[in-house]
């Protein structure tokens, strides 16, 4: 009997599964508990991927560990909840910044690598949506199929489908997959 082909659904976590906070006008991701708060119909959105088969995984850059701007008992209280809040099959965090030149930071496509080695996931058949062009580049770079959620912060960036949150990346999805 043939190994079963294992189909993924890597999230980006600010700007598609928590709102990001704006800082100085640029968004940005939440440094503290009560600025991190779930994207409307998240938990929505990871069951249905999840009832239609697809391992969820969340892969996120989280450089403000790096420079010292995120608390990592804050950063394992944000994971923690959204593991139990949305029901995601993990969270791969890369903690590291631009100047560390690591494989896991994206745009480069490490920690997807890393989840289809441990998960068994076609890459090929598989997906990423996030809202920004590191997330499509590691997504490319892995040969996911990739999903841009628009937002003001990342006009003009090249995905596979343009959607406008994440429920209609699920829609988008389940679609292209016939269900």
């Amino acid at each position: 009997m043939g190994k079963r082909e294992v189909k993924a659904v890597f999230l980006d976590r600010d700007g598609v599964l928590n709102k990001v906070s704006i800082r100085d006008g640029k968004a940005c991701s939440p440094r503290s508990r009560e600025e991190f708060v779930l994207s409307d119909g998240a938990p929505v959105a990871v069951a249905a991927l999840r009832n239609a088969g697809f391992k969820v995984l969340v892969v996120t850059n989280q450089p403000d560990i790096a420079r010292g701007e995120l608390a990592q008992a804050d950063l394992d209280w944000m994971t923690e909840k959204l593991l139990s809040d949305t029901n995601v099959d993990e969270v791969l965090v890369c903690p590291h910044d631009d100047h560390h030149a690591c494989s896991c930071r994206k745009p480069h496509p490490g920690m997807l690598m890393e989840s289809a080695k441990k998960w068994d996931i076609v890459l090929s058949q598989s997906y990423v949506v996030g809202d920004g062009w590191k997330d499509m580049g590691a997504g490319k770079r892995a040969g996911c199929s990739c999903i841009l959620i628009d937002t003001e912060y990342n006009r003009g960036v090249s995905a596979d489908g343009h959607v406008s949150c994440l429920l209609d990346a699920v829609k988008h999805i389940l679609s292209k997959e016939g269900m």
